[in-house]
């Protein structure tokens, strides 16, 4: 990003490859961005969003497997006759070859070169798009580019899979926020109090609190157990193991996890959020509805 004399604000994109580099299989086993010198090869990738660069083209957020958060440049993306077109869609897995970075490292705006359809994963529903995007947001706001994280790359993948089939959204949501915090060093021990290392006791009463940890309390915490078990799961790795062992505690979570994961933000504020409780108040008791009683909306803000 450069500022101009005038004090505003440009992109800085990597210019247009002179050569176009034959690509080999599989993705790139460098981490960061390709090496100066070597062809470009496909990497697998989710869209996280997108916005509009020009009148044809629009700059797009990656998640790709092995190289982390990456920041393109499709150029010529919005034009009718476009490949990249319908390619550029969130929550379906896609390939991409990117274009060569210049040697200076002077732009993290790299230019996309292709974009293909992986295909094998399930469309999300409408009721799932609200979900989906929090999932996406917490990623665009909590990692930092060009940094890997494979292990969290298929946690997504496994969390878009269970947010499509529609298995307890709210424990699909509590999952992927644990095993995120723990990928990023930021939670601790599920087994033992914090402050005391003590072992918790499976029939007493935790919280989560952002700069004690795992702390006792009289009320409103997840039991012993649960907090056993979560540490069982997380350490397993499983996505699928941890959103079992959320199930029938999902409440008692949602709050120290928010909380956890906002003290990380800082200020930043997620919209994903303020759009679900505006949805809720519009589907408060004595409002006027203007929801049919039907939307896949009704009951997509509670998980959130």
């Amino acid at each position: 990003m450069a500022t101009t004399d005038d004090g505003s604000r440009t992109l800085r994109v990597a210019p247009k490859d002179l050569k176009r580099s034959v690509a080999g299989p599989g993705e790139s086993p460098a981490l960061g961005r390709p090496g100066a010198g070597r062809a470009s090869v496909p990497l697998l990738a989710y869209v996280l969003h997108s916005h509009d660069w020009s009148e044809t083209s629009l700059i797009v957020e990656l998640f790709t497997r092995s190289q982390g958060r990456v920041v393109v440049a499709a150029k010529g993306a919005k034009r009718p006759t476009s490949a990249q077109r319908a390619m550029l869609l969130p929550f379906q897995p896609i390939t991409v070859q990117l274009g060569k970075p210049p040697k200076d490292d002077s732009t993290e705006v790299l230019n996309l070169r292709s974009a293909e359809w992986t295909g094998g994963a399930p469309l999300l529903k409408a009721a799932a798009m609200l979900p989906g995007f929090y999932v996406n947001e917490l990623l665009l706001k909590l990692l930092a580019r060009q940094d890997p994280h494979p292990v969290l790359f298929d946690v997504y993948a496994d969390t878009l899979a269970a947010l499509a089939s529609g298995v307890d959204e709210a424990a699909t949501l509590r999952a992927f926020e644990l095993l995120l915090l723990r990928e990023l060093g930021w939670l601790p021990d599920l087994a033992v109090v914090t402050q005391t290392a003590q072992p918790v006791q499976a029939g007493a009463r935790y919280t989560l609190l952002a700069e004690n940890g795992l702390v006792p309390t009289a009320q409103n915490g997840a039991t012993g157990a649960v907090w056993q078990a979560l540490h069982a799961a997380v350490l397993h790795g499983s996505a699928a193991a941890v959103r079992a062992a959320c199930h029938g505690a999902t409440t008692a979570l949602r709050a120290p996890l928010r909380a956890l994961l906002q003290y990380h933000l800082g200020n930043i504020q997620l919209r994903t959020r303020h759009v679900g409780l505006d949805l809720q108040k519009l589907l408060e008791p004595g409002r006027v509805n203007p929801l049919p009683p039907n939307s896949p909306y009704v009951n997509a803000t509670a998980a959130a």
